[in-house]
């Protein structure tokens, strides 16, 4: 799959509108399928904002974004494509049902993909006649900056699916890894929340507040995490040290197996982080956009280092 293809994109919403970018880039004619008005009328300006922050002059922009068909129904975002992938909201219902029309509209070989961080991709698919074709594909956001897409097989999908998946995506400048089991959170989602349970436990029972968790992080192990794996950086030390370490100190941690009460007593009472004002702090506007404008120049300079 390293040819130009056509390609479908279901949903041309914040992952969309960059998964959309990221195989228009890459060379592939690219349909997106947008149910919303106002969004289908903004899809265009949204993808060349983006593609300036990758450092598109105009030329690039126009150039790429020229590859971009923006359609109003399903069956144009899959006429003719070898490979549709949806990115709509995370319900199941909606998925189930989008899926069910992809495989009536699209070609018997076009491999359907659905981008999913929480839901099942068995779930999504296993309704279908043609579900061995089907797959997930956790793309992770923004998708057109983070490099990683975890590309997961259910128990029906075939090999030659997971293969051209992969090369179409590592075509496209992006570091697939296969899931082979469709388990909860994948593989990125359940190592994060792992450590997010013990931050939120360390706030909770005292230890230290949320400045100091997320300083903790970013001041140590945060800063090599890009260029060093926790696995690779055990056999750095030592898988001898790594045991010791784990004898005195698993047993201490948080394990309960449900959501803490700290964190659900803050949505209760409506701190929902950045977007209400506070969370486990206390965010103005100002403060919101500097911290997501720091995360684009940082991902953005570590394209750079890492190249």
């Amino acid at each position: 799959m390293s040819q130009a293809m056509q390609i479908g994109v279901i949903g041309g919403g914040l992952m969309g509108h960059g998964i959309a970018l990221t195989f228009a880039r890459a060379g592939h004619n690219v349909h997106v399928f947008e149910a919303g008005a106002d969004s289908r009328a903004t899809l265009p300006e949204r993808i060349a904002h983006s593609l300036g922050v990758l450092g598109e002059d105009a030329a690039g922009i126009d150039k790429i974004s020229s590859r971009i068909a923006v359609v109003d129904t399903l069956g144009l975002a899959a006429e003719g494509a070898g490979y549709i992938t949806e990115a709509v909201p995370e319900k199941l219902d909606l998925k189930k049902q989008i899926f069910s029309e992809l495989e009536a509209a699209a070609s018997a070989d076009c491999i359907l993909a659905s981008n999913t961080s929480v839901l099942p991709i068995t779930s999504i698919t296993e309704h279908l006649q043609t579900r061995s074709r089907a797959l997930g594909t956790h793309w992770w956001n923004p998708p057109h900056m983070i490099p990683l897409v975890e590309v997961i097989r259910t128990e029906w999908t075939l090999d030659a699916a997971m293969e051209n998946t992969f090369d179409l995506l590592s075509h496209a400048g992006k570091t697939p890894v296969r899931v082979e089991k469709d388990v909860p959170g994948f593989i990125g989602n359940r190592l994060q929340h792992a450590l997010w349970r013990e931050a939120i436990s360390l706030v909770e029972n005292g230890i230290c507040d949320a400045e100091a968790v997320d300083t903790v992080i970013k001041s140590s192990f945060g800063r090599r995490l890009a260029v060093l794996g926790p696995l690779e950086n055990a056999d750095l030390v030592g898988t001898d040290l790594t045991l010791d370490i784990h004898e005195n100190v698993l047993a201490d941690l948080e394990a309960s197996s449900g959501p803490s009460p700290y964190l659900q007593g803050l949505v209760e009472g409506g701190r929902l982080g950045m977007k209400s004002g506070e969370g486990f702090q206390k965010w103005t506007q100002e403060e919101a956009d500097e911290v997501r404008a720091r995360v684009a120049r940082h991902l953005t300079r570590l394209e750079t280092i890492l190249d």
